[in-house]
């Protein structure tokens, strides 16, 4: 599982994926597919992709929902072999669709 798997679920399916970095921080993919560290405060010394690596939990929510739908849809937590299987689920075709022009 790559951080472009993550950034593709993220925009398919309108969700935002958070998960820890070993220095405390954390890492929030938004519904665009724009990877943010919202403590950061500098140039980071570490490299996000091999922080996905090490990620063993991963926080999935909607986004883009009003206030009275997030009481119903309350974040979810996924595993790194769960969030896998979406990152992968998520990368297919459907069928009878091709994503490139002859």
């Amino acid at each position: 599982m790559k951080l472009s798997d993550l950034r593709r679920v993220t925009v398919k399916q309108n969700l935002r994926i958070r998960f820890p970095l070993s220095n405390g921080m954390e890492c929030i993919l938004n519904e665009h597919g724009i990877a943010q560290v919202p403590a950061l405060r500098a140039v980071p010394s570490f490299s996000l992709e091999d922080e996905l690596a090490r990620a063993l939990e991963f926080v999935v929510e909607p986004a883009g929902v009003s206030e009275k739908d997030k009481a119903k849809l309350k974040p979810r937590r996924y595993t790194r072999d769960e969030m896998a299987t979406l990152a992968t689920a998520g990368t297919g075709c459907p069928a009878g669709h091709d994503e490139h022009e002859d």
